[in-house]
């Protein structure tokens, strides 16, 4: 079978994305293979350090092994790693592909612990992605007041040090549910320049959900309180993937978002309900749903495998 290099090279040369979707429990991956089975798409699920420490090595490991015996054509992913040992500790556990976030650190320091990161995967031909330049927002073990853009010369020198196989940029996405206050946009010249300065370089958006109304309105209709939630609107989103390089979006909020609307709607609707599987159930078919729209609407990767 094909694997995660394969489907990225894929992706660069006919400009669709792997949707790289977080997952903290058994419904929410199971939501993610039924939407990329149904749609033979292929895709990245991914694990924070939250949620792998959350729900175990040993069970993470045996959800993903039981998934992609179904759907092989998933890779699983360690997202947003803050140290070296985090890292190894998945290479060890047989992930596809690891990111180390050095992007708090100093320049210098970054370089030096991305590439310890990148020998050490490589010599087990695990892929790693590395980023450059913060993102604000926060999201499980990630949290930023502020907001740096990429530097594209930069870029360069990061790329050629580290021997990274993908780079996450920062150019006006952000993580979590609240995106923006004024004017939605993605800073598409900056990417043009790291693109024009890295030609045919694989390139990430993190902090891509696009917080869909409805999810949010049916949050805040059975007694959530989501106000002023915004995301990236799918138009940007879908320039990036068909007119540049980037090849992987992340998406977590919309996932929560899905599972929380549900687990509301019934709980409000039934509440003499108390078994797990009757509001679970149906969180994990609105994230099949959610999912499903993003491969169709947003990663084009229908029958990409």
């Amino acid at each position: 079978m094909n694997n995660l290099r394969y489907y990225i090279n894929k992706a660069l040369n006919e400009h669709f994305a792997l949707g790289a979707i977080n997952f903290n429990n058994m419904e929410s991956l199971q939501g993610i293979k039924n939407a990329c089975k149904n749609l033979s798409s292929p895709a990245i699920i991914s694990v924070s350090e939250g949620a792998l420490s959350y729900m175990g090595d040993d069970f993470v490991m045996a959800l993903s092994s039981a998934c992609k015996k179904e759907y092989p054509y998933l890779f699983l992913h360690l997202d947003h790693g803050k140290s070296f040992e985090v890292c190894k500790k998945a290479v060890d556990l047989g992930f596809d592909s690891v990111m180390i976030d050095g992007s708090a650190l100093p320049f210098e320091e970054n370089i030096k612990l991305t590439k310890q990161v990148c020998d050490y995967a490589h010599q087990k031909d695990v892929l790693v992605e590395g980023e450059l330049g913060q993102i604000k927002g926060i999201e499980d073990n990630v949290s930023s007041d502020f907001e740096h853009f990429t530097n594209p010369q930069s870029a360069k020198e990061f790329v050629e040090k580290t021997g990274v196989d993908t780079l996450a940029i920062a150019i006006g996405t952000s993580h979590g549910a609240y995106k923006y206050k004024g004017e939605q946009t993605l800073r598409f010249d900056i990417l043009e320049k790291i693109e024009s300065i890295l030609p045919n370089f694989p390139l990430v958006l993190h902090g891509a959900s696009t917080v869909d109304e409805y999810l949010v309105n049916q949050i805040n209709q059975f007694g959530g309180n989501l106000t002023h939630a915004i995301g990236i609107p799918k138009a940007l989103l879908q320039k990036a993937v068909k007119e540049h390089n980037i090849i992987k979006i992340n998406t977590d909020t919309d996932l929560r978002l899905a599972m929380t609307a549900q687990v509301r709607k019934v709980l409000e609707e039934k509440p003499e309900e108390f078994d797990p599987r009757k509001y679970l159930g149906p969180g994990r078919e609105e994230i099949t749903k959610v999912v499903e729209d993003k491969i169709l609407n947003i990663f084009f990767s229908k029958d990409k495998i």
